[in-house]
């Protein structure tokens, strides 16, 4: 390959790729390395990722040839591509499938190898081999425990040999279910485009290489709606674990409207109720529930007291390490996996990959906005300048003080009635982290306030309002990070994260991605507290930075500006006409 400077990209022999960010091609280049690569950092002008086996992995696992992916690199390249890397792309996407773990024909599972001297070395490695049958090697393979399906999965991956996992699955009790034609008020339903592919990617016709696997899309997006594609597609009886209770009766209140089941057919597994129906919905506080941490899990009876055909892990990104650790002993299920980011913030991709499966389906998130089927979205990071009565207070703070200062900076409150004047006639979450900040923020606002604290019919009331447009401006603790459906949202106000959090970025963006009546823009504010006169970046800006990552990977436009720049009035002309202040750049 000859040097080619004109080209956007530099791949490096560490696996990271530097990408020019102001290049014409940046957005093509951008959606194809999301394929195989992960953001790490997004300074003003370029863009760095880094290939990892997790990425590779997932791209063998969606079809993708490393020849391709080598192809690709060096056409956009302005250097040729290191030899050492062009051996690992090559050996990392190939080494997925090399392993296969398959039917015996009588009920049991073999695992196989492309090579017998690769199955020979697995087969005597002493952690390895307590989850084989006790067996000789047999013509197919080494003969697996079915319950320790899962387990070696994991095992597997961590030694670089991911399994493609074609053993099939039981069978479970059949569901005669459908997609609505219609809504309840007329208006015609159906799987979009992209929704349609995800379940189609998921299912593969109910052949042995579908049924498990992780879907990725947008909130907004539709994912609650693939779920009921693949429930319509698999016809069984179906197991759906959620966040949280507004989330599940989200999907009960969907399922209802959107397919043939019938109220007496979803269940509610609940702190309030206890049903077990055909489509049996609870969340994973309920499962992950126990009187003390030497009880056992009290509610983990749910997996089994059914034979449920396919189970959907919403937000599967959130997956608590209990329910990890029984999803392994459950392999013989199907499993979908929903969520807006595969990203977790403990490492445990890994864990999602083998134990639920690979990413099945993944868009772009500009190219759903770019076909409308999301809101437009501009990102926009406040800076605000510390209370100087708290500087002091900041030099002599460990490192989560100083977030945590940062993060409470009172002059944030300034910004924050600033920002609420300014979009008077929008629908404003005003989204945080500590509990005393958000209270006195709706103090000061007289606004209302939900967090875990607030009783569910208190907060269904809440989101109600929010929804009809008698409450305008809803200030909401975590609780409101996930699946709440509020479709007019149209101005997030973030004023306290979770650290680096690019999960949380993902969800709180996701609050106001629904396409609007209207076709209007959404804003995305964050205030972050700067580094100026304390250090040349404050605790809170550097984790800003991290979770920056998520919305540019996914190609926002991503503006800083100063709290002293914020109009503090709503333009008289356009206060009086009622018209919205949200515009896009």
């Amino acid at each position: 390959m000859a040097i080619n400077p004109e080209n956007p990209l530099i791949v490096q022999s560490d696996r990271s790729i530097i990408l020019e960010a102001d290049h014409p091609r940046f957005g093509e280049v951008r959606d194809r390395l999301m394929l195989f690569a992960e953001l790490e950092k997004s300074p003003e002008h370029i863009h760095m990722y880094r290939i990892t086996a997790l990425s590779l992995w997932n791209a063998g696992a969606s079809g993708a040839d490393a020849g391709e992916i080598l192809e690709f690199l060096e056409d956009v390249s302005k250097y040729p591509v290191p030899v050492n890397i062009a051996k690992e792309i090559t050996d990392a996407v190939g080494s997925y499938g090399r392993l296969e773990l398959i039917g015996d024909g009588r009920g049991g599972i073999v695992l196989t190898a492309d090579e017998d001297e690769l199955l020979e070395r697995l087969g005597e490695l002493s952690h390895i081999e307590e989850f084989l049958l006790p067996d000789a090697l047999s013509e197919k393979g080494l003969p697996v425990r079915p319950e320790c399906r899962g387990q070696l999965k994991l095992v597997l991956a961590k030694l670089g040999y991911p399994a493609r996992d074609l053993a099939g699955y039981r069978e479970g009790k059949n569901l005669a279910v459908e997609l609505s034609d219609t809504l309840p008020d007329g208006e015609p339903f159906g799987l979009r485009s992209y929704q349609r592919d995800a379940v189609d990617a998921f299912y593969a016709g109910g052949s042995e290489h579908g049924g498990s696997g992780v879907v990725v899309l947008p909130c907004g997006a539709g994912k609650t709606i693939v779920g009921m594609g693949a429930l319509a597609a698999v016809g069984k009886e179906t197991l759906v674990l959620t966040t949280n209770v507004t989330a599940l009766r989200q999907w009960r209140r969907e399922l209802l409207e959107k397919t043939t089941l019938t109220e007496d057919q979803v269940g509610e597994y609940s702190g309030e109720i206890k049903q077990i129906r055909q489509v049996t919905l609870s969340t994973y506080q309920m499962l992950t529930y126990r009187k003390s941490k030497v009880d056992d899990f009290e509610h983990f009876k749910l997996f089994f007291e059914n034979p449920w055909g396919l189970i959907i892990y919403d937000e599967v990104h959130l997956l608590p390490a209990p329910v990890f650790r029984f999803t392994a002993e459950i392999q013989a299920t199907r499993r979908l996996g929903l969520t807006a980011t595969l990203i977790r913030e403990d490492g445990k991709e890994k864990e999602v990959f083998s134990l639920i499966g690979p990413r099945k389906y993944d868009v772009p998130w500009r190219s759903l906005e770019g076909g409308g089927w999301i809101a437009d979205a501009e990102c926009v990071e406040v800076r605000v300048e510390l209370d100087p009565e708290l500087k002091e207070d900041y030099q002599l703070a460990g490192r989560r003080g100083k977030f945590r200062i940062a993060s409470e900076n009172p002059f944030k409150m300034e910004a924050i009635k600033n920002l609420v004047r300014r979009h008077a006639n929008d629908h404003i979450l005003i989204l945080g982290q500590y509990l005393d900040q958000l209270q006195l923020v709706a103090d000061e606002l007289g606004a209302p306030l939900i967090t875990g604290k607030t009783p569910q019919q208190t907060r269904d009331e809440l989101y109600g309002g929010f929804r009809s447009g008698e409450i305008r401006t809803l200030v909401v603790s975590k609780v409101g990070n996930f699946a709440v459906d509020l479709p007019d949202a149209n101005v997030a106000i973030q004023i306290s994260g979770t650290f680096g959090s690019r999960q949380e970025e993902a969800q709180r963006l996701g609050r106001i991605l629904r396409p609007k009546q209207d076709s209007g823009c959404a804003v995305f504010y964050s205030l972050v507290t700067r580094g100026s006169g304390i250090a040349a970046s404050s605790r809170e800006q550097e984790f800003a930075e991290k979770r920056q990552l998520f919305l540019t990977e996914q190609g926002y436009p991503y503006r800083i500006i100063e709290a002293e720049e914020l109009v503090e009035t709503v333009e008289p002309e356009r206060e009086r006409a009622g018209t919205k202040e949200v515009q896009c750049s």
